[in-house]
């Protein structure tokens, strides 16, 4: 847990939570740490007061109605209750079924399970999680892997906001954890994948797990392979996996798409378009939001209301069955990816490492007490994607 106020990270000890109606209790096997978002967060609570004010100028504007609605004194009050307070990190886990809560009926005590959500696939030990934010893990996929599942499933579904099509050439800015996933899967839909990050050992890996060429965004290399791979046209989609101030991935997107290409956000970077080169072009931006449809709508996640597959074929639950279907068949390899497995007795000191640039990582995943297993080879035979 983090002091958003102070910047403190401790681990803590607190009761087990109980087993509701409408979920299970599930106990940690692996987690794993988005070094993207998760960073974000730990390197915006060491900010000052005013650097965490122009960091977030989104909870800036909420505090300012708060002062308008409430006064100053309640505002101040509630600001510096909610800093002054610990909050959980992580969302993205594997683990074992534990308990069943009432009017669950698709898996049993003893299940291995993926798990969904920044409310309940914490960094903890143990972590009560409705029906619809985990999946069961295909046989033979190492729990390790099927950790990957919600970070796997915000790169499936960046990929399917750029709709993909056999044949098309994209390229990826940012070759971050997301970045890197969003490579395997476009390659995986036919896709030839242009990578761009100023990390050449970055570049290294996208090449090595599917990216056709690799560089950094400022060199020949990139733009040469773009206009190799489509006769000067231009790439058919760029999704945007990077983070940070620079408002030099937007402008690459415009100078490298084609006419009437799509540009798709995941990551959180800086969205200030060049209004010209794109009118130009008649760009499509496109944002993607999280894991998929039915994220932040509570009834979907809390209540277990899931949405008719005739209308929503891809919601979150099912885009994180299906990324464990594509790790479980080979088709997406996330073994490259981890940099480092801690135990999480030891988990500040990684977060400390991971924030000072001592531990430089992709993915990096976290070993609860009891579960020693090593990465297996994925079995070919896999339950079908309910």
């Amino acid at each position: 847990m983090q002091n958003y106020k102070s910047g403190e990270l401790t681990l803590l000890d607190v009761p087990v939570p109980g087993c509701k109606p409408g979920g299970v209790l599930v106990r940690s096997a692996y987690s794993l740490i988005s070094t993207g978002t998760e960073l974000m967060k730990v390197s915006e609570a060491g900010m000052s007061m005013v650097g965490k004010a122009r960091s977030r100028p989104d909870q800036v504007a909420k505090v300012v109605q708060s002062v308008a609605t409430n006064g100053v004194p309640a505002t101040y009050r509630k600001v510096m209750g909610k800093l002054d307070s610990y909050t959980p990190l992580g969302y993205s886990l594997c683990g074992v079924v534990e308990q069943v809560g009432a009017g669950i009926d698709d898996v049993s005590v003893g299940d291995v399970v993926a798990c969904a959500g920044n409310e309940h696939a914490l960094h903890a030990e143990v972590n009560w999680v409705p029906k619809n934010l985990y999946t069961r893990v295909p046989d033979g996929l190492a729990p390790r892997h099927a950790a990957f599942g919600t970070v796997g499933s915000i790169a499936l579904q960046g990929v399917r906001r750029g709709e993909p099509q056999l044949g098309e050439v994209a390229l990826v800015v940012g070759l971050g954890l997301i970045g890197q996933l969003v490579v395997q899967l476009l390659a995986a839909s036919g896709v030839r994948v242009i990578g761009a990050d100023p990390d050449p050992v970055r570049c290294e890996l996208a090449e090595r797990l599917g990216a056709a060429a690799c560089g950094a965004p400022s060199s020949p290399a990139v733009e040469n392979a773009v206009a190799e791979l489509t006769g000067g046209h231009g790439v058919d989609q760029v999704y945007l996996a990077a983070g940070g101030g620079s408002n030099e991935p937007v402008e690459l997107a415009a100078r490298l798409s084609r006419d009437r290409g799509r540009v798709v956000d995941i990551g959180k970077c800086s969205l200030d378009l060049p209004w010209n080169a794109y009118y130009e072009k008649e760009l499509d931006v496109r944002f993607s939001r999280s894991y998929g449809p039915g994220r932040y709508d509570p009834e979907y996640e809390l209540e277990g209301r899931d949405y008719p597959i005739g209308y929503v074929r891809w919601t979150e639950r099912r885009n994180l069955a299906c990324f464990l279907d594509l790790v479980a068949r080979g088709r997406v390899d996330v073994e490259p990816l981890v940099s480092h497995t801690a135990d999480f007795d030891d988990a500040v000191e990684t977060y400390r490492s991971l924030k000072d640039g001592g531990l430089k990582a992709v993915a990096v995943l976290f070993r609860y007490p009891g579960h020693t297993e090593e990465a297996v080879a994925p079995e070919l035979t896999v339950p079908a994607v309910r």
